[in-house]
């Protein structure tokens, strides 16, 4: 099966053909530089997003505080990214790139604040 995708890894946006046999990339046309044959490979195979939210506060002076993960979680994993987040209500100020939550969905992501709140 061939997969058309536009490489994001670099400015270049190079058009990509991969071709996949079961779950694996066999090979991958049009990538100009390194980094659009590993974007397919981790595209395909397991792919990934930072997760962008907001958590609910209260008392703060604001209502919703955005958060995001340090590294990207599965796929797979956001809608439960979501309704873990929902579940949390902050309470005491914070600060840009305070930790909110360790081990956040995955071992080792970290869910961050990303807008200091008093």
């Amino acid at each position: 099966m061939i997969r058309k995708m536009i490489c994001i890894e670099c400015p270049k946006s190079c058009e990509l053909s991969v071709d996949i046999e079961g779950r694996t990339v066999a090979s991958v046309k049009g990538a100009k530089c390194p980094k659009g044959i590993a974007y397919a490979a981790m595209e395909t195979e397991t792919p990934s997003r930072i997760f962008t939210a907001t958590v609910a506060s209260v008392g703060l002076s604001l209502k919703l505080i955005p958060v995001r993960t340090n590294k990207p979680i599965p796929k797979k994993d956001i809608l439960k990214a979501a309704e873990e987040v929902r579940k949390l209500r902050l309470t005491k100020p914070v600060r840009v790139g305070d930790v909110i939550v360790r081990d956040f969905i995955v071992p080792g992501v970290k869910l961050l604040a990303t807008r200091d709140v008093e």
